[in-house]
């Protein structure tokens, strides 16, 4: 065979020009800007709406809802179509709100933070949810807390696909008061984190979705259309939050669930952590030489940190849980557990790559392609308390598609 010359090379280049041109033309007309079903994944989908400012609105819930109902093309659903791998969202908990449906049910709350709030998967039967909630309770008083009541989530399962239906759990949320000796944000929810370790091991058919003074989650296995038709809770015009975090799975390595959907309780994740074995095994290693200021005399009472029969994300969510929990900050638990590449990066300050070396002695990265969003509340508050000048009143939006 003859090697080509250069006006064969010249006659390809000037084809692959008019492809171009033509690839140009056909998205300019079609308003699709640089958008090509050609280029899709199969893939999860994220986004978050935040207000800078913390000005808690409704339109940012919905705003939020909006974002996930444009991600079906990122989320995975069953052959009849009928029945999602999960779909969610995670916003401040609207005190407003929840104070007007709690009075008619006698749950007293007091001011904003003043209150945990946890949702709960609880078994279908009566007799095993009955349980479920009796070992909460009797839990939650040993450890100091006042429970302040339970309130049925009002659902629409009718919309639901029959699979969802089957093994959908009995959505319920439980109410606790803040004692006085503790602190108002990550002290009181240290408390709850405490309560909701020994409450998970100690019932195998309760999951709990989210427990916490600051957040809440509604998550279950829809399509992307359904998560707003199916709590009643989030079409309020008093569900107000100045953040919203939405994810629409598609499940790659665990099978659909209701407990599997996102967001987890820090963060939604788009990717897949390849390391995921080692990672927990690793973790799982260090508890017995683990020391954490802020549950000295606690620690055994929350491990094991890491729950592995959760998806890779899950896991990871568990682990950056843990450590916010013990005393680290969001940012750093993230950079440690997902440094950027910096061995070799000529563009990165020797202090910091200083930084990354330092904390690599102690925690191994969760590699693997990893798009995440934090728990925006904490970072949020903490952009608040490091900054005294005037923020412009601006919702920010993002969607990873």
């Amino acid at each position: 065979m003859n090697a080509p010359n250069k006006e064969d090379f010249k006659v390809n280049f000037r084809l692959q020009e008019e492809r171009i041109a033509t690839m140009r033309k056909e998205m300019e007309s079609q308003n699709r800007g640089l958008y090509r079903e050609s280029f899709e994944h199969d893939n999860c989908g994220i986004g978050a709406i935040v207000n800078i400012k913390g000005k808690k609105t409704h339109s940012t819930v919905a705003g939020a809802l909006s974002i996930v109902e444009q991600l079906e093309h990122r989320a995975g659903k069953d052959a009849e179509g009928k029945t999602g791998d999960g779909v969610g969202i995670l916003t401040q908990i609207p005190h407003g709100f929840f104070k007007k449906v709690c009075q008619p049910l006698g749950i007293k709350l007091k001011d904003e933070r003043d209150y945990g709030v946890g949702m709960f998967f609880l078994p279908q039967d009566e007799l095993k949810r009955n349980q479920a909630k009796k070992i909460f309770e009797v839990i939650v008083k040993k450890e100091g807390l006042k429970l302040l009541g339970w309130r049925e989530v009002p659902i629409h399962p009718d919309i639901l696909g029959k699979t969802a239906v089957d093994c959908m759990p009995c959505i319920m949320q439980a109410f606790i008061e803040r004692p006085a000796k503790y602190e108002r944000g990550i002290d009181f929810d240290r408390r709850l984190y405490v309560v909701r370790r020994i409450f998970e091991q100690s019932s195998d058919d309760t999951y709990v979705v989210s427990l916490s003074s600051r957040t809440i989650v509604y998550k279950g296995m829809f399509l992307v259309g359904q998560l707003r038709l199916f709590f009643e809770d989030l079409q309020d015009e008093e569900f107000i939050s100045a953040i919203a975090m939405v994810h629409s799975r598609f499940s790659t390595n665990t099978a659909p669930s209701w407990q599997r959907a996102h967001p987890n309780r820090f963060m939604v994740h788009n990717g897949e952590i390849n390391t995921i074995r080692g990672n927990a095994d690793k973790m799982r290693a260090r508890e017995e030489t683990m020391e954490a200021g802020c549950l000295k005399g606690e620690l055994h009472k929350v491990l094991p940190a890491i729950n592995t029969s959760g998806s890779d994300s899950a896991m990871l969510d568990n682990a950056l849980e843990f450590m916010v929990m013990s005393g680290m900050d969001l940012p750093l638990a993230v950079m440690i557990c997902i440094p950027e590449p910096w061995i070799n990066n000529k563009e990165m300050s020797q202090n910091k790559k200083d930084f990354y070396q330092y904390y690599a002695t102690m925690m191994e990265p969760w590699d693997g392609p990893a798009s995440i969003l934090s728990q925006m509340e904490m970072l949020w508050e903490l952009c608040l308390t490091v900054t005294d000048f005037a923020l412009p009143d601006i919702t920010l939006q993002m969607m990873i598609i």
